[in-house]
C-alpha cells in the first residue's frame, strides 16, 4: 500500500501537517510520500496539472490519500476515477472551488485578475508572493465541485473556517453514506488540532 499526502493550495512538501502526518506515519512503519504538487511552477498551477502530478505519484496499485484543503479536493477528484485508491483523509477538503474563488480573492481583484490574466497570491511554501495565471480557475471550470467518491473516506473540518465552509463537507458527506466527518473546534488551517486529527486517522487506517 502506497500513502500519498497532498498539500494545499500556495503550500509545499514542508507544511506542518505534512511533516506531522509524515512523523505518524514513520510510527507505523509507513513512508508518507508528499509530492510538490506544483512541481515549482506555481504561476502555470492548475487543477489537471496537479492530478498528472498524483498520478505519477501513484503510479498503479492500491493507495491511500491524504489531502488538505486544494490536495482534500485533488484527492477526492483523483479517487473519483481512480477506483485502486483505497481510503481517503479529507482536511477541510476546498470543495466548490470555481464558485468559491472569486470570493476567496475578492470581486475586483478577481476581475482583474481575469483582465490580466495574473494575479500576486502569497505562497506559503516559499515565503513571498508569486505571480499565478487565470488558467487554474480555467482550468478548474472542467471539474465537478463534488466529485463521486466510492471509497472509505475520514473527513475532518473545523466549524471555524473562514475559508472553506465547513458546510460544503457537511453537504458532501450527507451525499455519500461512505465517509465519516468528524467536525473540529479549530478554523482552516487545522493545526492547532494535530493530535485530535490524528487519533481520528490513525485508527481509520490502520485497525482492522
Amino acid at each position: 500500500m502506497k500513502y500519498i499526502y497532498l498539500h494545499g493550495f500556495a503550500s509545499s512538501p514542508a507544511s506542518s501537517k505534512a511533516r506531522y502526518f509524515r512523523e505518524r506515519m514513520r510510527e507505523h512503519g509507513v513512508d508518507l510520500t508528499v509530492p510538490e504538487l506544483d512541481s515549482g511552477d506555481f504561476e502555470h498551477l492548475t487543477l489537471s496539472g496537479q492530478l498528472s502530478v498524483i498520478q505519477q505519484t501513484h503510479g498503479n496499485g492500491p493507495a491511500v490519500l491524504i489531502g488538505s484543503s486544494m490536495g482534500g479536493y485533488l484527492a477526492a477528484l483523483y479517487a473519483s476515477t481512480h477506483p485502486e485508491i483505497a481510503k481517503l483523509v479529507l482536511l477541510a477538503p476546498a470543495f466548490d472551488f470555481v464558485r468559491r474563488f472569486p470570493k476567496v480573492t475578492g470581486e475586483k481583484q478577481f476581475a482583474e485578475w481575469k483582465s490580466s490574466r495574473k494575479i500576486k497570491m502569497f505562497h506559503y511554501g516559499v515565503g513571498r508572493e508569486c505571480l499565478l495565471n487565470f488558467g487554474l480557475y480555467e482550468d478548474a471550470e472542467n471539474y465537478p465541485a463534488f466529485p463521486d467518491v466510492g471509497q472509505p473516506a475520514l473527513v475532518l473540518h473545523g466549524i471555524h473556517d473562514e475559508i472553506v465552509p465547513v458546510e460544503l463537507s457537511k453537504q458532501f458527506c450527507a451525499a455519500h453514506s461512505n465517509c465519516e466527518l468528524h467536525l473540529l473546534n479549530s478554523g482552516h488551517e487545522l493545526t492547532d488540532g494535530l493530535p485530535e486529527m490524528w487519533a481520528l486517522t490513525e485508527p481509520f487506517l490502520f485497525s482492522e
